[in-house]
């Protein structure tokens, strides 16, 4: 692992290296790296998986299998900015399959638990505004959807 930047580290009860391929299967720039064992010194059991580095659109992450004691939150999320609606539409569906489920404003919890925020980068543009009616608009417009509507977002921030 190369240094400097950051590596994001995700602690699971077991499904590490299932976890890692399924990011990986969903993200374009994506592979696995290194794959750790536990050794004889323990505490998991000998020659299960420890770790797995791998790489998710281009971010270095590594999946811990750290037993049952931590869990995740949605104070922790990973924002996925899309180009346009075929993106927000794919990483929705990939990310809810399976026992995910969609949440508020663009909000997501994947079937792991991790919370990701899918959101059109054109949304950080129309809510940054400096008028600020435009801005308030697109701002309230997100506030009811769950997945994102470019279109309706784009709509309500001219004032259609």
């Amino acid at each position: 692992m190369s240094h400097g930047g950051f590596t994001t580290c995700l602690w699971f009860d077991g499904q590490a290296e299932e976890a890692a391929h399924y990011y990986v299967s969903v993200f374009k720039d994506s592979g696995i790296g290194r794959v750790t064992r536990w050794s004889e010194a323990g505490p998991g059991e000998a020659g299960t998986v420890l770790t797995v580095e791998f790489t998710a659109n281009g971010q270095k992450f590594v999946a811990l299998n750290g037993g049952p004691e931590f869990t995740f939150s949605e104070a922790i999320s990973f924002q996925i900015l899309c180009a346009d609606q075929r993106e927000i539409d794919h990483y929705w569906a990939r990310l809810t399959e399976d026992g995910g489920e969609g949440g508020p404003c663009g909000w997501l919890k994947d079937k792991y638990g991790v919370s990701w925020q899918v959101c059109p980068e054109r949304l950080l543009e129309m809510t940054s505004d400096p008028d600020p009616q435009k801005a308030a608009r697109a701002f309230g417009a997100m506030m009811k959807m769950g997945k994102l509507d470019l279109a309706a977002l784009e709509q309500a921030y001219a004032g259609e």
